[in-house]
């Protein structure tokens, strides 16, 4: 029976090819980007959760009430982890972490003459009881207790160390101060699985707090707090007592702890006024909004062409009836065609697929695959049995339903149901046709207006690169020299160092001191320490007072941007004295408010603390053509540093790169409702053809009563202008609401006006205007005489 069905079905299709060919693209293109959207839905999905206990750990995070409302950071008091294990009987494991995206560079390392870059981290002891790293050799205890060794990864260690053992030999590690010889203590596993903060070097916190002691006190929030909760834990209790817990102490006034899942930094990173508002999530969820669209569009096809071309189907209907066939079978006979058709389509995808993955891989950064395995078989087989059964739904229940002897008569007329249902499916295709071009005439707008708005401070021909910087005055003065030197070369502006960078790497203070100060008023201050003349070299305005002198005085001073000013509620502040560290610190300057982290966030309150130089190098390139200025750069770099590795980076190139993700979905965006209007278009052209065949006595009546060519084709797109109008009524509203909403996510965004509605309109009726026009003229040219003898 079953295989009867599936052979009618098939010659079926052979007699309308136009029919089977249009409706075979527009499934194979739809289930190609379904499934390409899934892949990509499911890696997304997996970040981070590869740890085994992934469901007990939880990341500590900050909310630390401004004037303004309330700002919720990662970052928390270098003592947080210590006290919660010790305080919290639901707590198993803590660990203080300094992420690599915490340092503004990646760290050097070498072994002889083998030298390279990767992502560094430092760690307290509890870091590989919590996370899933497996050490494969040495011992981790010594990591913990010997500030001078490292664990390295076992992708590095085959790198760093070809065809030896690499525990217990020495590695020349370059990182900020914490630049030295390290004994490699361990090698662990680096992981596989997708992870959004990867590092192939772990040093013991301790490491850190020998050179940044800072960290120890409570008023100084840089590191990271995770934290391993019990199987038997109280989740909802633990929370709880955490929100209370600088409450408790009498620490850190005005600010409150909260826990997340661990996993969640990377798809619910975005928190406004301390509140989660999402984060990449909602490009997950963007884009499977686009795959079920693009679904639609093309079942919405297959619906329309099927019910279109019914009325050539009315005879074979009327002899299966008459015959004894029963309504169901002749319901399951066209969903046999429309289950035949996905699954062709379904083949043809798998195709478009393995041939797009490639460049798709190239483009997002992944590694996707097609690979046989379970979970995508499955998904597979019910996307395409979905979609057949979706669009073979209503015309086998729209076909079945004809009389035979009405059928066989060749005298069913279709209601005004039929016809209302028709046009009901066709208006859901433009309005989501239209709604995705404005969608993406908004997004491409956003993203331009990041990509080049001014900051408040100038990145172009800035290129930075790293140092290995010690302590010890020789090398701090051979440094200081080195920045002298490159100020000398031709095709360099000016030249300075930095320890935080202006892209959100910064450490935070919160217990700053200043005159006039309220009893419980706190502050949280992005710190940014930086090297002499930076601020020149970046172009960043002073609104009062001077720049930082260059005289042996000059760590007493400091500049804060307007907003601190504001929070703090200084008055003539220049000459005022400021307590940080215990030391006393005084105004020379208010610098320009300026971009400093992303543009997510509003401009926060930050400082700049200088110092004669840092290990992070900027260089100021003039206007004209810099490669004989990176030659000369480099080989001044090489007489300074030699044996070290040279890699610099343009500012704005490191600038365009926070924003990847929505360039990749501005760009996505555009491929996707590119392809969503193709499937639409192919749908419109076999619709037109349908309805030119149906109306063609009309037209021959028309055109022998006096019609012109052009007449008669504007009959035909005045319909589908129609439809197309009501649909741009439904979608505007919709789309001015979801999109205003993403925008809002944007502390800087663009305005969105009415021209989004009449470019995407226009668009759209000039699009669909063109689909039809082939059919509509052929109509209109037919020899009217033919047309009234049919």
């Amino acid at each position: 029976m079953l295989y009867n069905y599936f052979k009618m079905a098939w010659r079926s299709l052979l007699n309308d090819r136009q029919f089977a060919i249009i409706n075979l693209l527009g499934l194979s293109i739809s289930l190609a980007c379904a499934l390409l959207i899934w892949l990509w839905t499911v890696d997304e999905l997996a970040v981070d959760h590869f740890h085994t206990a992934d469901k007990r750990l939880y990341q500590v995070m900050q909310n630390i009430r401004h004037g303004n409302g309330i700002e919720t950071t990662p970052n928390t008091p270098g003592p947080l982890a210590a006290a919660l294990k010790a305080e919290f009987p639901e707590v198993e494991e803590a660990a203080t972490v300094m992420t690599p995206s915490w340092f503004s560079a990646r760290a050097g390392i070498a072994n002889g003459d083998v030298r390279m870059k990767a992502n560094a981290q430092f760690a307290s002891a509890g870091f590989f009881r919590m996370f899933s790293y497996p050490v494969l050799s040495g011992d981790t205890a010594r990591l913990f207790s010997d500030t001078r060794t490292i664990a390295i990864s076992d992708e590095l260690a085959a790198r760093l160390f070809p065809g030896v053992d690499p525990v217990g030999r020495s590695a020349d590690f370059q990182l900020d101060e914490f630049s030295g010889n390290y004994v490699v203590a361990a090698v662990f596993a680096q992981t596989q699985a997708a992870n959004s903060q990867p590092f192939d070097i772990l040093l013991g916190f301790e490491s850190f707090l020998e050179k940044r002691a800072g960290l120890r006190e409570w008023g100084n929030s840089d590191p990271a707090t995770y934290v391993l909760l019990r199987k038997d834990a109280d989740v909802a209790a633990f929370k709880n007592k955490l929100e209370h817990f600088f409450q408790d102490r009498k620490q850190n006034e005005g600010s409150t702890l909260f826990a997340r899942p661990f996993a969640d930094r990377y798809l619910y990173g975005q928190y406004e006024n301390g509140v989660r508002q999402g984060g990449r999530i909602a490009y997950v969820r963007l884009f499977t909004l686009i795959a079920v669209f693009i679904l639609f569009v093309a079942c919405i096809n297959f619906m329309n062409l099927s019910t279109a071309r019914a009325a050539r189907r009315m005879k074979e209907t009327g002899i299966r009836k008459a015959a004894g066939a029963t309504r169901g079978h002749l319901v399951l006979q066209h969903l046999g065609e429309s289950m035949l058709m996905s699954g062709c389509a379904g083949m043809l995808a798998l195709l478009f697929i393995w041939l797009l993955l490639p460049a798709f891989n190239q483009f997002s950064g992944k590694s996707l695959a097609l690979q046989p395995e379970l979970p995508l078989v499955l998904t597979m087989l019910a996307i395409i049995l979905v979609t057949g059964l979706l669009a073979g739904s209503y015309p086998a229940w729209y076909i079945s339903r004809f009389r035979p002897v009405a059928a066989l008569k060749g005298s069913f007329k279709a209601g005004n149901g039929e016809a209302w249902v028709r046009k009901g499916l066709v208006v859901f295709q433009f309005a989501l046709s239209v709604a995705a071009i404005c969608a993406v005439l908004v997004i491409y707008r956003q993203v331009s207006y990041i990509q080049h708005k001014h900051l408040g401070y100038d990145r172009s021909h800035i290129i930075h690169f790293e140092i290995p910087l010690e302590m010890e005055p020789a090398k701090l003065a051979a440094a200081e020299s080195f920045v002298g030197a490159l100020r000398q070369l031709p095709g360099v502006t000016d030249a300075s160092s930095y320890g935080h960078n202006l892209l959100g790497k910064h450490g935070e203070v919160g217990d700053m001191q200043w005159p006039g100060k309220p009893s419980g008023k706190g502050v949280n201050l992005a710190n940014l320490e930086v090297g002499f003349r930076f601020l020149q070299t970046t172009g960043i305005q002073l609104k009062a007072g001077r720049y930082f002198s260059e005289s042996a005085g000059v760590q007493q001073e400091i500049i804060f941007n307007e907003t601190a000013i504001r929070q703090m509620g200084l008055q003539d502040p220049i000459g005022k004295t400021v307590r940080l560290w215990d030391q006393d610190r005084r105004i020379v300057g208010i610098a320009a408010d300026f971009n400093f982290e992303s543009l997510y966030n509003n401009v926060g309150p930050c400082f700049f603390q200088t110092y004669p130089v840092m290990p992070n190098i900027i260089v100021k390139l003039g206007n004209g053509d810099p490669s004989n200025a990176l030659a000369n750069i480099r080989q001044t770099f090489d007489q300074f540093f030699k044996g070290h590795v040279f890699e610099f980076i343009y500012m704005d190139d490191e600038y365009q790169a926070m924003y990847a993700a929505e360039h990749q979905v501005a760009v996505l965006s555009r491929y996707f409702t590119a392809l969503a209007v193709l499937i639409s278009c192919l749908g419109l052209f076999g619709l037109a053809a349908f309805t030119a065949q149906k109306r063609r006595k009309e037209i021959g009546i028309r055109k022998v009563l006096g019609a012109t060519v052009g007449g008669v084709v504007l009959l035909l797109w005045r319909d589908f202008l129609k439809l197309l109008l009501l649909a741009a009524l439904i979608a505007f509203p919709l789309v001015w609401y979801v999109m205003r909403g993403w925008l809002d996510d944007f502390a800087y965004r663009v305005c969105f006006g009415a021209d989004v509605f009449l470019i995407a309109g226009g668009t759209m009726a000039a699009i669909t205007l063109l689909t039809i026009s082939y059919q509509s003229i052929k109509a209109a040219l037919a020899n009217p005489v033919q047309s009234l003898k049919q």
